[in-house]
C-alpha cells in the first residue's frame, strides 16, 4: 500500500461503553422497540413518547457513568 502512496493512521482502541450517545441510543431504540409500532404513525408517536422520557437527569446520567462527571 505504501509504494501506492497510501499511509496508513492507526486510531486509539474505541469502547462503545465510553460513549454516552452510544448509551442513549442503545436506550432510545431499546424503548423504541418495546413500543412495537408497526405502522409509521404509530413509530413517530413511540419516538415522540420516548423522547419525552428523556429527562434532564437522564441525559446527566448518560454522561455520569462513563466518568465524565464534570462537577
Amino acid at each position: 500500500m505504501r509504494a501506492l502512496g497510501a499511509w496508513f493512521l492507526f486510531l486509539p482502541p474505541y469502547s462503545s461503553d465510553l460513549n454516552p450517545i452510544e448509551t442513549a441510543f442503545a436506550k432510545l431504540k431499546a424503548l423504541i422497540q418495546r413500543a412495537a409500532a408497526r405502522s409509521y404513525d404509530d413509530l413517530w408517536h413511540a419516538v415522540g413518547h420516548v423522547c419525552d422520557l428523556f429527562t434532564d437527569e437522564k441525559y446527566y446520567g448518560f454522561f455520569k457513568a462513563p466518568f465524565y462527571d464534570a462537577a
